[in-house]
């Protein structure tokens, strides 16, 4: 990384809308603040900006705790997960993955995650087990939960102290990721802060121009969930714009053995137990709160007795899979021809961001966590807190209606389908609003707020200052 020394970015001053709600408190500069070399203001003592980040983090985890506490002991009696919005794969999957029995992941029992979250599950669970055998009165499941959400916020809270090592001069944009409201309510629902985690992390080691490491990392957080294989994708087309292929083709190189080394072991002692993700997935229908479901929802709308396009994929779900891997192929080659073509070199996080959101868009699955897979992608593509925040709104509003949506398909109707419809439709534009912005961003790089603080990409390791001259000159910066 570069340009680490000089003066640390004011989100008071360079956000419009922090800007705002900081009127209510004094103005931009607090009474307490002072002037330190740089032109940097901050406070004097223990409580620096990363400190408390990184308190912040640990706030929003204690909180998430507390959101889940009901569902902890397992009696989901009455709907209990869903009345108090509690619900998680972790506690249920202890039980359903045979984890409570001593079953070993693969071995025993096929699982539905690729292989590291599988491993994941049962380097923690197994233990639990063996515990309770000596000791049958304590309650496993919840016993198991707690020991992962504790590991679980340990990787968040990495996470964060990652995003501030990438960020050393705007340290305050972590505290998108820390103060999440997503992340607040959906920071343990499953397994995705693991693969989180190691893609962040290798972001950082990418920065820092350790390929090898950076490979491994992201190599490891594709064998968690998949998304993380995403990132390669712009490393390559930014090593074709600049011309440095040596770090990528190393990093790339690394990932895919990484991802083998963990795989191969697997599928080929235990070839069933490793290849239920890829049956199920190649195999499962639309689900809830995806682009095709509101599609399908509108096909009953508008042909209430006849199937529409969207019924008649989600009855042949070989087409539905060719139509979202091809949407999302025809995505990538927009992406990388913005890439190419943009007036300069994009940076490494707004590429990631957008190849991971259109993901998402086009996927015939989009549970309610996967919001945790864009939210360091986000932080590090586009700092403005404004837009963040709407889309945030939508990401909760959605999980509130996706529980309603849960309860009416076991029987106890809380509102009409339209309402959920209603909500997966604002979640789906507020990521697309998020990628209008970072790609507007991309197109006018004077309005990057990164840049403006970083004199290049302070991501794009191997590519941070290489020659790339601006094709078109600069317009005047709109504050946004």
């Amino acid at each position: 990384m570069r340009d680490e020394a000089g003066p640390v970015d004011q989100p008071s001053r360079s956000d419009g809308f922090v800007r705002g709600l900081s009127e209510a408190i004094g103005g931009p500069v607090g009474d307490h603040a002072v002037e330190r070399a740089g032109g940097a203001r901050t406070r004097d003592g223990f409580w620096t900006a990363s400190r408390i980040v990184l308190a912040l983090i640990c706030l929003t985890l204690a909180l998430h705790w507390v959101q889940k506490s009901p569902c902890q002991d397992g009696a989901w009696s009455e709907y209990r997960q869903y009345t108090r919005f509690c619900y998680t794969d972790v506690l249920a999957l202890y039980y359903a993955e045979g984890l409570n029995e001593g079953k070993v992941p693969y071995a025993d029992h096929p699982v539905e995650y690729p292989v590291l979250s599988g491993a994941f599950m049962g380097v923690l669970g197994l233990p639990i087990h063996a515990l309770g055998k000596d000791n049958p009165g304590i309650n496993q499941g919840q016993w198991f939960y707690n020991l992962n959400a504790l590991v679980l916020g340990a990787i968040a809270v990495g996470t964060v102290g990652a995003l501030l090592a990438l960020r050393k001069r705007r340290p305050w944009d972590a505290a998108m990721f820390a103060l999440s409201p997503a992340l607040l309510v959906t920071a343990t629902v499953n397994w995705d802060l693991l693969a989180i985690g190691l893609a962040v992390f290798g972001m950082l080691a990418w920065a820092r121009r350790k390929p090898v490491a950076a490979g491994v990392l992201l190599g490891l957080g594709c064998a968690a969930k998949l998304w993380p294989l995403f990132i390669l994708g712009p490393i390559l087309v930014l090593a074709f714009r600049t011309r440095r292929w040596r770090a990528a083709l190393t990093t790339i190189g690394v990932a895919i053995g990484a991802v083998l080394a963990v795989n191969i072991p697997v599928a080929v002692a235990f070839t069933e137990g490793w290849k239920r993700f890829f049956d199920l997935n190649s195999t499962r229908p639309i689900d809830w709160g995806t682009f095709w479901y509101i599609g399908r929802y509108l096909d009953g709308k508008w042909s209430p007795n006849d199937a529409g396009p969207f019924q008649w994929l989600s009855d042949h779900v070989s087409t539905l899979n060719v139509l979202t891997y091809a949407l999302f192929g025809i995505a990538c080659l927009g992406i990388a021809a913005l890439a190419l073509w943009a007036p300069r070199r994009p940076r490494l996080a707004a590429l990631a961001f957008l190849v991971v959101a259109a993901f998402l868009i086009f996927s015939k699955v989009w549970s309610q966590q996967y919001v945790l897979w864009l939210l360091p992608l986000a932080v590090l593509a586009r700092p403005r807190w404004g837009a963040f925040l709407l889309w945030q709104l939508a990401e909760v509003g959605y999980f509130l209606a996706f529980y309603g949506e849960l309860l009416g398909a076991s029987g106890k109707q809380v509102f009409p389908e339209g309402v959920f419809v209603l909500a997966a439709t604002l979640r789906l534009a507020g990521v697309v609003a998020m990628c209008y912005f970072v790609i507007r961003d991309i197109l006018r790089p004077e309005l990057d707020p990164v840049r403006a603080t970083y004199a290049d990409d302070p991501d794009g390791g191997d590519f941070d200052g290489a020659p790339d001259p601006v094709r078109t000159p600069p317009r005047e910066v709109v504050p946004v």
